[in-house]
């Protein structure tokens, strides 16, 4: 039985992904985003371990909720794709349980579990982090190539997406940016949900400063509210319009 790396296990969550979950944060991450607000959660240390039986047990005791309100369990991090083999193992005990699972990824991590997880998973929640590779480099440290690896992987999945991108000021604050981040996904939106603006926030300083790690945006404002949704708003409606294209050429064929 291969044991999970974790950081930390929310109970009763209600953001990553529908209806109430049961949330496990895996430990380690290939990124450093500039703006993480869990950057103790990028390396493979981790004091605490798991078995996937371990897993089914905590959820097993929340199965009601997750009937009622359509939840399930969420496996985030850190980037859960680079414990791929821990993560299968445990999502086809969950399904055998018939608990439904969501992956809450920005797309960087073991490749060769890709396939499997995604046949497993009801639910991708998929972080954009840039539209263009410098941009990209910027924000991770890493090319997109390694996105878009997994993005390709995403043309045979059968589940539902959620697209997410934090929105830092200066970043990608702009109409421009909107466009080219939605253009990157375009063509898998008969299998979106939804697409959500997270505003940046600087919650997490006080972590780099326990870690002794400089936080680079210290001085980059949070990301007004206000202006986040307006651009959440107009994906919103590019999506819809993208999904209608999609449901005329479907009957048309």
């Amino acid at each position: 039985m291969v044991e999970g790396r974790i950081h930390s296990i929310e109970t009763m969550g209600l953001v990553d992904g529908p209806g109430i979950r049961t949330i496990f944060f895996l430990q380690g991450c290939p990124l450093r985003c500039v703006y993480c607000h869990n950057p103790d959660s990028q390396t493979m240390f981790s004091k605490r371990r798991i078995t996937s039986d371990e897993v089914v047990k905590i959820a097993k005791k929340y199965k009601p909720y997750y009937k009622s309100t359509g939840g399930g369990v969420t496996f985030s991090g850190g980037d859960p794709l680079v414990q791929g083999e821990f993560l299968v193992e445990t999502m086809k005990k969950l399904k055998a349980e018939g608990i439904t699972t969501a992956i809450d990824t920005s797309g960087y991590g073991d490749n060769r579990y890709y396939k499997e997880v995604l046949n497993l998973a009801d639910i991708i929640i998929l972080d954009i982090k840039h539209y263009d590779n410098e941009g990209y480099k910027n924000v991770t440290g890493k090319s997109i190539g390694g996105f878009y690896k997994f993005l390709s992987y995403l043309e045979d999945f059968r589940g539902t997406i959620w697209i997410r991108h934090v929105m830092v000021p200066s970043f990608t604050d702009n109409e421009e940016s909107i466009i080219k981040l939605f253009n990157q996904i375009a063509h898998l939106a008969s299998k979106i949900d939804r697409f959500e603006i997270l505003p940046y926030h600087k919650m997490g300083i006080e972590k780099y400063e326990n870690l002794n790690r400089e936080y680079v945006l210290k001085d980059i404002p949070e990301m007004d509210r206000e202006k986040a949704k307006t651009f959440e708003d107009m994906l919103a409606k590019m999506l819809e319009q993208e999904r209608q294209k999609y449901r005329i050429a479907k009957e048309i064929i």
